[in-house]
């Protein structure tokens, strides 16, 4: 068989262009890409693979997330390689997660016939599988229909060249330092090329088939039965479910918190406790190119919101991991913290970039983050908050951790003055309003933590200095003539992120109120918001921004306006409760890397700060 790339020349689209489910699925663009809103996302606690609505898998590094993407189309259409899994004929497409799960189906209905798909990255029966496992399952449902799959290993972004090896256990697929083996159940035909392998299934009512990849890298290649990868599929779907059943939510938009909290699941990484900010690469915040970050590294920021909304669910494990990894991970590489860390808690790379298209011919594809050697001053918010929680919720620390924790406050009284690239990651340094209320949450957390007994040493410093900072920002980040806080002192533009220190307590009183209208009129777009003055002519709306100014409409005393913003956003997921970083405001089209950790971290802890509230109105 030809190892002609099977994709089919189609005209540009976007999603919804056909209905988005209701008629035939014809979502790639001329040159094979999908549209962002097409995909979902499966994974096993070590990497995510991202699934089209047209079953191909066009995203999965493997062994890991911030692994080289051996299967990255998304990026490069020709080259990138996928796993391909469709009916050879026109269909229309029905798709779910299974309830309670990141294990994902797939109903695809032709003129011939209906058939099913359950795809899953198998975990074991104690946790993760030693080797990576992706299993397809195909299900015949009504008719007969032929089903055409393919495993097509890419360049990993024109840095590798992949190959079929035969051996005396059958062909497998050479990708660099990877190996991979294709299993298959019940196959009408299996062809090897020099660098792919074909499948074709015919299915029947009620026939079962598999297509299955395991992989390993620079270790032997365990070959498990393709009755067992199947079986596998089974374990995974009650696996997730079980996790599912250790936390509740009964309060509003059960749906979509009970969705956001499956899929930060799937940005843990299990190994390390870490949680990656999202599953993908260089995908672009500005529609005509420029701003295409790699985002598989562990920011301090999100694990920080995480652990609000994991720790209102009761998760005991995920929690302490996190809390672990990064206290550990800042005693080895401090004792300041930093912004970023890989998922191991390593320093991350700087960024380099690849010659590759870019999703839809936009460029450039970097790999690496530069951010890593900012200084940014709410990193020493976010850490004094993680703790302050941790502890709050009947925990303990170390002895070692309070020394760590007091020279870091000792820090953060010292840096507080400079200027630094803020939350957004800006080249240009500032004062940012922001970042000096990143330290002044430092310090007040690290004087709780000392009155708790928790840190040792005289706090009296801490309490001056954030004091100090408060009346600082009072004076010079406030502008009368805009009615807001302003993004740093001198200047007349506004920054979303100030609606976080509602969220702190910094303010909740008239001056954060009436920041909070400005903002909505000159950073709003409908629901949305950008992330700053000026953004629009830049990026889309940032996602996380709108949710958390539902949080801050809360906290301000504005419940019903907070509700009724809230359910605005209910649309901005696509059809199977994922969020990407930003978005289009006008057409709803997906911007930036995917699913996004903070996207979702912002929505659940909206709706655990809105139900609080209601709750409280209650009582």
């Amino acid at each position: 068989m030809s190892d002609a790339p099977s994709t089919r020349r189609r005209p540009a689209l976007h999603w919804g262009a056909d209905g988005a489910g209701s008629g035939p699925v014809e979502e790639r663009d001329a040159d094979g890409y999908a549209d962002l809103r097409s995909y979902a996302a499966i994974g096993d606690g070590r990497t995510i693979a991202l699934v089209a609505r047209d079953g191909r898998i066009d995203w999965l590094p493997l062994p890991e997330m911030d692994a080289p993407p051996v299967f990255a189309s998304l990026l490069d259409a020709e080259n990138g390689g996928c796993v391909e899994l469709c009916p050879d004929e026109q269909f229309t497409v029905e798709r779910e997660y299974v309830p309670h799960t990141n294990v994902l189906t797939t109903t695809f209905t032709t003129a011939s016939g209906r058939v099913r798909v359950t795809d899953a990255l198998n975990s074991g029966i104690a946790g993760r599988l030693p080797w990576s496992e992706l299993a397809r399952r195909v299900e015949g449902l009504e008719g007969s229909v032929t089903m055409r799959g393919a495993v097509r290993p890419g360049t990993a972004l024109n840095t590798v060249s992949p190959w079929v090896h035969q051996t005396s256990q059958g062909s497998v697929l050479r990708v660099g330092d990877l190996t991979l083996a294709v299993r298959t159940l019940d196959a009408a035909e299996v062809a090897d090329g020099d660098r792919r392998i074909d499948v074709t299934f015919t299915t029947s009512p009620d026939s079962r088939h598999l297509l299955a990849l395991v992989a390993t890298e620079r270790e032997p290649l365990f070959l498990p039965p393709a009755d067992a990868v199947d079986a596998g599929v089974d374990r995974t779907i009650a696996n997730w479910a079980a996790w599912s059943r250790a936390f509740e939510w009964d309060g509003p938009w059960g749906t979509a918190v009970r969705r956001s909290t499956l899929v930060l699941k799937l940005l843990i990484h299990a190994s390390s406790g870490s949680m990656v900010a999202a599953a993908t690469a260089a995908l672009p915040e500005n529609p005509a190119g420029g701003k295409n970050w790699d985002y598989r590294y562990a920011w301090v920021r999100d694990s920080a919101y995480a652990l609000t909304a994991l720790f209102r669910f009761g998760l005991r494990e995920e929690t302490h991991g996190a809390i672990s990894w990064l206290l550990s991970t800042i005693r080895r590489h401090g004792p300041e913290p930093r912004v970023v860390y890989t998922l191991d808690g390593g320093p991350v790379p700087d960024a380099e970039f690849r010659d590759v298209p870019g999703w839809r011919g936009n460029s450039p594809v970097a790999i690496g983050n530069d951010a890593a050697t900012q200084l940014q001053l709410g990193v020493f918010g976010d850490l004094f908050a993680i703790v302050a929680l941790y502890t709050a919720n009947g925990n303990v620390l170390d002895a070692h951790t309070g020394r760590l924790l007091a020279g870091i406050a000792d820090l953060a009284c010292d840096r507080w003055q400079s200027k630094d690239s803020g939350m957004w990651e800006l080249p240009e340094l500032q004062h940012y309003t922001t970042s000096k209320l990143g330290a002044w949450m430092a310090l007040t957390k690290a004087v709780e933590l000392a009155e708790g007994g928790h840190v040792p040493g005289d706090d009296s410093r801490w309490r001056s200095e954030a004091e100090r900072i408060r009346h600082w920002v009072e004076d010079n980040c406030w502008s009368e003539e805009r009615g807001a806080y302003v993004w740093y002192p001198g200047s007349d533009q506004l920054d979303a992120s100030i609606v976080l220190h509602a969220i702190s307590g910094f303010d909740r009183g008239e001056r954060m109120s009436r920041t909070l209208d400005a903002l909505r009129e000159e950073l709003g777009d409908g629901p949305h918001l950008y992330r700053f003055s000026g953004a629009e002519k830049e990026e889309g709306t940032f996602v996380a921004c709108s949710f958390w100014m539902v949080s801050a409409l809360t906290l301000c005393g504005r419940v019903t306006e907070a509700r009724e913003l809230m359910d605005e956003l209910m649309g901005s997921a696509n059809d199977v409760g994922l969020l990407a970083e930003m978005l289009d405001p006008q057409t709803g089209d997906f911007l930036g890397n995917l699913p996004q950790a903070l996207s979702h971290l912002a929505l659940v802890n909206a709706a655990i700060t809105v139900s609080e509230a209601m709750e409280s109105a209650v009582a």
